[in-house]
C-alpha cells in the first residue's frame, strides 16, 4: 500500500487543524507553512475534504478552517480511504472493492495479503488525530512559529 502525495498532505492538514483546536478558523496559508504543503495544492485537497465533511470553513477576514469534528473522533484510515480509497496492498483482498485473482485456484498469497490488509486497517482505524498529537507532544514535537522580525 502507498499513500499518495495528495493523501499524505490531506493527513497533514487535519493534524494541523487538530493540533490548534481553538474556535478560531485557522488560515490555508497557515496551514501550508505548518506542514509544508504547496498552497494551491493544499487548497484543492481542503475543498475536498470540506466536501467528505471532514472539515468546515469559514469566510472573511477572522475566516479559515476548522475540524468539523474532535480529533478524538476523527480516525486516520477515514482520511485514507476518503482520499486513495481501499486500503489493501493486492486488490483480490480489498474488503470494499475486490478483484477476482489473476492466478484461478489456490493463491499460496491471499491469507498472507489479507493479513498484511488487516495490519494496516486495525492501525489506521484505531489511531485517531488526537492520538497522533499526544504521541507527538510526548516526544516534544509541536509546531513552533517562526517569529522572526
Amino acid at each position: 500500500m502507498t499513500v499518495s502525495a495528495k493523501c499524505y498532505y490531506a493527513l497533514r492538514a487535519i493534524y494541523a487543524l487538530a493540533e490548534h483546536q481553538g474556535s478560531v478558523p485557522l488560515k490555508a496559508n497557515e496551514i501550508a507553512e505548518r506542514q509544508h504543503i504547496p498552497i494551491k495544492f493544499l487548497e484543492a485537497i481542503l475543498s475536498q475534504l470540506k466536501g467528505g465533511g471532514y472539515v468546515t470553513s469559514r469566510r472573511g477576514v477572522e475566516g479559515g478552517y476548522l475540524l468539523a469534528r474532535p480529533a478524538d473522533r476523527l480516525k486516520i484510515g477515514e482520511i485514507i480511504r476518503f482520499i486513495d480509497g481501499p486500503i489493501a496492498p493486492v486488490d483480490c483482498v480489498s474488503v470494499s472493492r475486490p478483484k477476482e485473482c489473476e492466478y484461478p485456484g489456490h493463491c499460496p498469497f491471499f491469507g498472507f495479503w489479507g493479513r498484511v490488509r488487516q495490519a494496516i486497517s486495525d492501525v489506521v482505524d484505531q489511531t485517531t488525530f488526537a492520538d497522533l498529537i499526544k504521541e507527538n507532544a510526548s516526544l516534544g514535537l509541536v509546531y513552533i512559529p517562526d517569529w522572526t522580525i
